[in-house]
C-alpha cells in the first residue's frame, strides 16, 4: 500500500507564490521518477515539471523559467515552488511517483491533488 499526500495548494494572486509538497508513504521502497501534474475542467492531464533521481529536470515551456521542482531522497517527497503564478495556472495539481518495492515492477502513484487557483 502506497499513499501520497499532497499540500500546498491554495488561492493566491497573479505574481504571488506558492510551494506544493507531496509525501510518498507505505511498502514503496525504490522511488524512481517524481513529478507534477495539473488539469482543468475538459482538458487532459498534463505534464508540469518531473525529476529523476540524480536531479535531472524537465519543465512544461509554460512554467519554464518561474516554477522549480525539487526533492528529498530520504524523505520520500518532492516539491513544486511556483513564483510569478498567473491565472492560466488554475487547476488541480497532482503529484507523481514511479516507484517499486524490490520484488515488484515499477508502478505509478498519483497523489490526491490539491487546487491551485491565481486570482487577477
Amino acid at each position: 500500500q502506497v499513499q501520497l499526500v499532497e499540500s500546498g495548494g491554495g488561492l493566491v494572486q497573479a505574481g504571488g507564490s506558492l510551494r506544493l509538497s507531496c509525501a510518498a508513504s507505505g511498502s514503496i521502497f525504490i522511488i524512481n521518477r517524481m513529478g507534477w501534474y495539473r488539469q482543468t475542467p475538459g482538458k487532459q492531464r498534463e505534464l508540469v515539471a518531473a525529476i529523476t533521481p540524480g536531479g535531472t529536470t524537465n519543465y512544461a515551456d509554460s512554467v519554464k523559467g518561474r516554477f522549480t521542482i525539487s526533492r528529498d531522497n530520504a524523505k520520500n517527497t518532492v516539491y513544486l515552488q511556483m513564483n510569478g503564478l498567473k491565472p492560466e495556472d488554475t487547476a488541480v495539481y497532482y503529484c507523481n511517483v514511479n516507484g517499486r518495492n524490490r520484488l515488484s515492477d515499477p508502478l505509478d502513484y498519483w497523489g490526491q491533488g490539491t487546487q491551485v487557483t491565481v486570482s487577477s
